[in-house]
This record gives C-alpha cells, sequence and structure tokens, in this order.
C-alpha cells in the first residue's frame, strides 16, 4: 500500500468526511489530500443502492457520436448529481481530413438497451493501460441494483444467403483489421470514416484503402458505397462497414439481397446490466493491480464500488491551479481503498474530470470541483445519480 496518499480527515471505513446529503441515500463532500506531489483536493459521491429512492444510469446525449458537458447531461435527464465517463475520440490530428467522432472507448449500455461495443486494444484514447486489462472492461450496475466491474464483449453475426459472417463492431470509431462492423440509429451523424482508420495495434496508422459499406434496411440491401459515409442511420436499418476482408465480403452484396444482421453485448460473467461504461480497472478484492503507474500525477475521476456493491463512490479530483497536480493511478487506487471501496474504476481524467450535484433545496446541478480546462469539457457520457420518488 501507498504511504504518501493520506485523506485529510477521513475515516478509512466509512467513507469521506464532512457529508452533506444532496438527497436520501446521496451524499456529497469535499476533502484534501496529501499525495506524494503535494495536496490536491477531492470531490465525492457516496450512493447507497440499497435505497430504493437512489438510482444510477449512464449520462449521454442521446447518441454514441455525441458530446455535452457533464451538467448539461444530468440536467437533461433529471440527475441530481454525476460525473463524467469513458475516454474518447477526441482528435484525429494523426488522420488529416478524417472528423474526431466524441464517441467513448469502451462498451456502452443505457437503460438495458446496448449501445456500442469496444475498440480494440490499440486504438484507444487515454493513458496506459494496467497490465491485463483492455478495453472491453467495463463499470456497471446490474438489472438487480448492483455495482460491479465485469468485462463486456459483442457477439454479433451478418447472416447473407451465402452464410455467416462474425460481426466484429457495434457502433465503434475504430474496426480490427479485416473485419465487418454495424452502425445504428444509435451512432448518430458524424462520418464513420474513422472507423476504417489506424489499426488494432497502431491509432495513428493510415486509413485502410480497401473499404465498403452497405445499407440493410427491412433485411434487404438497400445500396452499398465505397466508401464510409455520413449523415443519421434511420431507426430499425443498419449501415455496414467493412475494411480489408470485410469490405471483399460486403462487396459480394447487391441491392435486394437479404441481410439479417444479430448483436448483442455479453459479460464475462453472464450478468444483465441497466447501465455500464468503460474505463480501466485499479483495484479488485481490496488489492491495487500490479503495475500501476506510480509516478505521472494528474487529475483524474474514479469510481468505487463498495459494501458488496451496494454502495458506489464517485471521485473527481480538482483542477484549480492549487490541486493540479493530482493524484498518480496507484495514489487513486490507495484512495478509493481509504474510502471503503474493493474494486475501483478509472474514467477519463483531465480536462474532463467533472462532478455536478445539487446543492439541498435547489433543482438544478453545479459543477462542484474546478474543471482544469478553465470551463467544463464536453463528454461522450458520464454516470448519472438520481432521486427516486
Amino acid at each position: 500500500m501507498l504511504t504518501g496518499a493520506a485523506l485529510v480527515g477521513a475515516a478509512p471505513a466509512s467513507g469521506a468526511p464532512r457529508a452533506v446529503v444532496i438527497a436520501p441515500g446521496i451524499e456529497y463532500s469535499q476533502f484534501d489530500i496529501q499525495a506524494a506531489k503535494g495536496v490536491t483536493h477531492a470531490h465525492v459521491l457516496s450512493v447507497d443502492l440499497r435505497n430504493r429512492q437512489v438510482g444510477l444510469g449512464l449520462l449521454y446525449p442521446g447518441k454514441v457520436a455525441a458530446r455535452a458537458t457533464v451538467s448539461r447531461l444530468a440536467s437533461s435527464a433529471g440527475a441530481v448529481a454525476g460525473v463524467n465517463g469513458d475516454f474518447f475520440n477526441i482528435t484525429e490530428t494523426q488522420h488529416p481530413g478524417v472528423a474526431a467522432t466524441g464517441a467513448p472507448v469502451g462498451p456502452a449500455i443505457a437503460d438495458g438497451h446496448a449501445l456500442k461495443a469496444a475498440v480494440p486494444k490499440g486504438q484507444r484514447f487515454g493513458p496506459a493501460l494496467p497490465p491485463g486489462t483492455g478495453t472491453k472492461d467495463v463499470l456497471g450496475v446490474t438489472t438487480g441494483g448492483t455495482a460491479r466491474l465485469d468485462s463486456i464483449a459483442l457477439d454479433g453475426s451478418v447472416t447473407t444467403a451465402e452464410g455467416d459472417l462474425p460481426l466484429r463492431g457495434l457502433n465503434q470509431y475504430a474496426l480490427p483489421v479485416g473485419s465487418v462492423g454495424a452502425f445504428t440509429s444509435d451512432w448518430g451523424s458524424v462520418s464513420r470514416m474513422r472507423a476504417v482508420c489506424g489499426t488494432d495495434t497502431d491509432r495513428a496508422a493510415p486509413c485502410s484503402t480497401d473499404t465498403h459499406e452497405v445499407l440493410v434496411a427491412d433485411g434487404r440491401v438497400v445500396r452499398s458505397a465505397g466508401t464510409p459515409g455520413s449523415g443519421a442511420v434511420e431507426a430499425g436499418a443498419t449501415v455496414l462497414v467493412g475494411r480489408e476482408a470485410g469490405a471483399q465480403q460486403l462487396r459480394e452484396l447487391s441491392p435486394g439481397d437479404p441481410v439479417e444482421v444479430r448483436h448483442r453485448l455479453v459479460a464475462s460473467t453472464g450478468t444483465p446490466y441497466a447501465f455500464a461504461l468503460g474505463g480501466y480497472p485499479v483495484m479488485r478484492g481490496g488489492r491495487p493491480l500490479p503495475g500501476l503507474d506510480d509516478t505521472t500525477s494528474a487529475v483524474r475521476t474514479a469510481a468505487g464500488v463498495a459494501d458488496g456493491g451496494h454502495r458506489l463512490l464517485l471521485l473527481a479530483l480538482d483542477g484549480a491551479a492549487a490541486y493540479r497536480t493530482g493524484l498518480t493511478i496507484a495514489e487513486v487506487a490507495d484512495t478509493m481503498r481509504q474510502l471503503g471501496s474493493v474494486d475501483a474504476f478509472s474514467l477519463d481524467g483531465g480536462g474532463s474530470s467533472t462532478l455536478v450535484a445539487r446543492a439541498p433545496g435547489t433543482t438544478t446541478v453545479t459543477v462542484r470541483n474546478h474543471p482544469s480546462d478553465g470551463t467544463e469539457r464536453a463528454v461522450p457520457n458520464g454516470i448519472g445519480v438520481f432521486a427516486k420518488p
């Protein structure tokens, strides 16, 4: 365990000090952390999932390839509090002329509905992953109301008159080399071109020149094109995008051909999730993962699972100049342990780190930390905390 990160005034087993009740079962607190590189300031939400008046859900703008600030996402959803979520396709400097999609890295589930699957590990944005983790790792809340860490993979196929093709992508900004991916109305109107850029091991590799896409509606091919397009996909329709071998397979299809597209997200534990989003684990079973970075300090957001999955702790560090040194990932794991977490999960940090909450007696959320950009950054998703009647 680290000795460099110490909560000032905290009780290790009972959560953060000086808590303010936002709503029944939902508490907010803030406190200093004495870290190895200086003092940082933490903002924490403690959410009691045993309370029937408490709910958790995915905050997102209504489309996968879209972004909005956490305060706007929380306000539009009616959440009483929330934090930012997954890392995302924030820039495309390596591929001039290709639009950044704003889409998140990992799987996403909202209200039990599968929104997207994970991009290849080499295509992710964010800091280096701890050994043994990947883009399929998620934090979620089960349909039974328990928080937990898991891994979620895509199970899908494209059935044609010639046979079945494996489906390797669902509303992803990056597809595996040689694969076919599906884009639905959940994606949005952003160009699908980014999906064929880079490789499974090199995000900066050139875009593929061997591509093809097919629009499927009412179980049949409607039209095709040699390059991925843009624009909204109608509800019930699917755009199939292929690269390399996947493109060659899609070229065999002609307008009018029957096609059935099937896809679902499957957790490694077989657990059904009400909501889930990506990031990466930093602690399991009360022990930090081996190989956590203990040198790079930054402003960060994290989540912790406590009390057998019946309590979720959401932490966002302050980005004000006085506290901007932040924590290392190893210190994040140790901090979440001190707050009572048994499992912990790192979410997007830096300028994305944002925690919002309503003040008692108010009806709108306010930003409680100081985002390090000086203003809120638009993000693709987050974790919303809801107060039920």
